[in-house]
């Protein structure tokens, strides 16, 4: 599938990915994650080469918690508005930061990344870590076939 490039390593990654999966994993430490102690981070990189990061952010009442790519895109929205984001790095760890765990992004960080794609009218490249493979997507559009997006509500 061209749309979905697989890596047996980070080394394999382009240069440009590989530094997004190196501020991924700075923002990862960032994490507020006590009951899961799953710690999450997320890059993303603006065409302009500037960077904005997330972590997942927990709390007791586990409905609140909030996933690091969307606190990464709420983050840009509110800081850096129209800014044409290129593409977005996600990895994850357990509590001990050794080894990366699988990190794919959830159902919701998937529907949230797709509209955002679809309001700056161009692809978000995603970088993840899934299993012992490291997965560049071209678009978000590949990774959540048969969307709801804007079309849907329209009359």
């Amino acid at each position: 599938m061209k749309d979905l490039k697989f890596f047996s390593s980070l080394e394999s990654l382009d240069s440009e990915s590989k530094y997004l999966v190196h501020k991924a994993k700075e923002a990862a430490q960032r994490a507020y994650a006590p009951y899961s102690k799953f710690h999450v981070g997320a890059a993303l990189l603006f065409e302009d080469g500037t960077f904005v990061e997330g972590s997942n952010q927990e709390n007791a009442s586990y409905p609140l918690c909030m996933c690091a790519e969307r606190v990464a895109l709420y983050t840009a929205a509110a800081t850096q508005p129209g800014k044409i984001i290129k593409k977005i790095a996600v990895v994850a760890h357990k509590k001990n930061h050794k080894e990366l765990s699988g990190s794919t992004s959830c159902g919701a960080c998937r529907q949230v990344m797709l509209e955002f794609e679809e309001r700056q009218a161009s692809p978000i490249e995603v970088v993840m870590y899934d299993q012992k493979k490291w997965v560049l997507c071209s678009s978000i559009s590949v990774l959540l076939p048969l969307s709801f997006d804007s079309g849907n509500l329209k009359d």
